[in-house]
């Protein structure tokens, strides 16, 4: 299994995915700082893994950190989740991962503990974050395996694999454990345009599996389904409102109205630290806008005439109706999302787990 998030003797390493897939090459960073720049340069990619990434990065915040009195201490850390925050808008692990991280600041400095048990502690939430992560996502993929057939053809775009985790993956969780399952699956990955994660990522991935894959351009999605080749339709999520409205990768909105014009499944996979329920709607979802570069460039050469400018909205919202069923480590909830996203999360509460957001 793919590991892209490492913690050794206390320096934080990360596949760096802008390397990928020509170069396997770790981003190493030994401050907080360095953490943030790997965030926002997309270093670190993929919302599970960004929240993890600010997890360890959290760690190393505490460590920097003068010994102070403990007002202080606590202010600081809470100044510089506020840093980690601002990184990357969209994906709602990130606040997730750090609101974790602050409260076990809090309640270490509130216990009267000493500097290096405060930092022990947090050490420990983060790795067990990490270990968390990869048991969701087998889960999520167990949950999701269900409702592949033998001798499907499954779409997805961008990439909701082990690297956008701490490891196994989300959508490509689903795909990953039906292969394991022996079902025969082919998968079409969309390029996922500016940035090719489907094309250098998924691709890459779906290698290392051994699974039946074709890229195409995203134009090309509609094409295959009106065909009649595409069996269903998985991707990520970066951040889920209380109604089911999904935010992902700029293209997901347009693939949800293709798979409904064509009579495709449709399916959002993602854990339940990606569901937002402090906001009604996908409305409330603030969508980060990235540098015109990354559209005007490849390869760092530009592609169209000088002058030309360009938008990059980075993530587009889904609305809930288009959408078959959101598959998590709970089960699979389907419409109406909000009485069925609650129902996964009372049955989890009744079983006394301990995980997942609190409704």
């Amino acid at each position: 299994m793919i590991h892209p998030i490492k913690w050794e003797k206390g320096t934080l390493f990360l596949l760096d995915q802008r390397r990928l897939p020509h170069k396997l090459q770790w981003f190493r960073a030994s401050g907080y700082k360095g953490v943030i720049y790997a965030i926002k340069n997309l270093v670190v990619r993929g919302a599970p893994a960004i929240g993890l990434a600010a997890a360890f990065g959290m760690v190393l915040a505490f460590r920097s950190l003068r010994k102070r009195d403990p007002k202080t201490l606590l202010l600081k850390l809470k100044k510089i989740a506020e840093e980690f925050l601002r990184a990357r808008p969209t994906a709602v692990n990130l606040r997730w991962a750090v609101l974790e991280m602050t409260k076990v600041g809090e309640t270490s400095i509130g216990d009267g503990l000493t500097p290096e048990d405060c930092l022990k502690a947090l050490e420990s939430r983060a790795l067990s974050l990490l270990e968390e992560d990869i048991r969701v996502n087998k889960a999520i993929g167990d949950f999701g395996a269900e409702l592949i057939r033998d001798g499907s053809t499954i779409l997805t775009h961008c990439n909701a694999g082990a690297l956008a985790t701490g490891g196994y993956g989300t959508a490509l969780g689903v795909i990953r454990s039906a292969h394991l399952q022996g079902k025969r699956i082919r998968v079409l990955v969309d390029e996922t345009r500016p940035w090719l994660q489907g094309h250098r990522l998924t691709a890459w991935e779906l290698t290392q599996e051994g699974i039946e894959h074709y890229v195409i351009v995203d134009s090309a999605a509609g094409y295959f389904m009106a065909k009649g080749e595409v069996d269903m339709v998985v991707t990520g999520a970066d951040r889920i409102a209380k109604n089911g409205d999904t935010a992902n990768k700029i293209g997901t909105y347009s693939l949800a109205v293709l798979a409904r014009e064509n009579h495709v499944p449709f399916y959002i996979a993602a854990p339940t630290s990606t569901i937002d329920l402090t906001i009604p709607s996908g409305r409330e979802i603030q969508v980060e806008v990235r540098s015109e570069e990354e559209v005007l460039l490849l390869e760092k050469k530009r592609i169209g005439p000088k002058g030309t400018k360009a938008l990059n909205p980075v993530f587009d919202i889904t609305p809930a109706r288009l959408i078959t069923g959101i598959i998590t480590e709970l089960g699979i909830a389907t419409a109406p999302f909000e009485r069925g996203i609650a129902e996964l999360f009372s049955a989890h509460h009744r079983k006394n787990l301990g995980t997942g957001p609190k409704i």
